[in-house]
């Protein structure tokens, strides 16, 4: 049985929540606490903003029509025609949304590679990690990922269709650490670009850390301040 009061646990349970390995029995008491934990419901968005770009290595695979037998069964379905869902009791790629649209065999086989190889070659972190995932202000979509070690580096990760910068005008990044009298700029951003930088460029890390990329002048804002719209914001959450 998982155990959400522990921090590694829970982070783990996200994990395994997208990637839908969960048993049945820890699957149903994590939707269940899903409903009134804001924090697990974070830890589910980074785990799909996470492992969404993988599934860009794989191409889609079309179940055939025995596997799509055997998967009705499993999730309990009622009608035996493939590709199809009753509509009061979606699979769990459904009820995310996210993952809509791809082949669940295909999904499934590349998430669970993604997986397998970050855990073999990502080192032990030296210190605490966060991550922050940046949304348009409306929340309709997401264009960037922030990856954060202490001691070791920020990088700034491009994960959806961010669009190009209009001409005469910059991407511009900043940070705000919570409680901060104000933002500090981290340099201009380039589209579809993985920006990399040390630590130490940032006035101090943690959790609830605010990131955004705005709209400014082509130099960057000349008053050391955001000046134009807000294109993606987020906070970090600790891992």
């Amino acid at each position: 049985m998982i155990e959400l009061d522990d921090a590694g646990e829970r982070d783990g349970a996200a994990g395994e929540y997208v990637l839908g390995t969960l048993g049945a029995q820890d699957r149903a008491a994590f939707e269940a606490a899903l409903g009134r934990d804001a924090d697990l419901r974070a830890r589910v968005g980074v785990w799909q903003d996470r492992l969404l770009p993988l599934t860009a290595r794989t191409s889609p695979v079309t179940p055939s029509p025995a596997l799509w037998r055997r998967i009705e069964a499993a999730v309990g379905a009622a009608s035996p025609t493939p590709r199809r869902r009753p509509a009061s009791s979606p699979s769990w790629w459904s009820r995310l949304g996210l993952w809509q649209g791809l082949g669940a065999a295909g999904l499934a086989a590349s998430l669970l590679m993604g997986a397998l190889l970050l855990r073999q070659t990502l080192p032990e972190p030296a210190g605490a990690r966060y991550l922050a995932v940046l949304q348009s202000p409306d929340q309709r979509s997401t264009g960037w990922v922030v990856e954060l070690q202490a001691g070791r580096t920020l990088r700034l990760v491009p994960v959806g269709d961010v669009g190009s910068v209009p001409p005469g005008r910059a991407w511009q990044f900043w940070t705000k650490p919570e409680g901060a009298a104000g933002p500090t700029s981290l340099g201009l951003v380039r589209a579809g670009q993985t920006l990399e930088l040390p630590v130490q460029r940032l006035p101090a890390i943690g959790a609830r850390q605010l990131f955004e990329i705005t709209l400014e002048p082509e130099a960057g804002s000349p008053t050391g301040r955001p000046t134009g719209p807000i294109l993606y914001v987020g906070r970090t959450v600790a891992l």
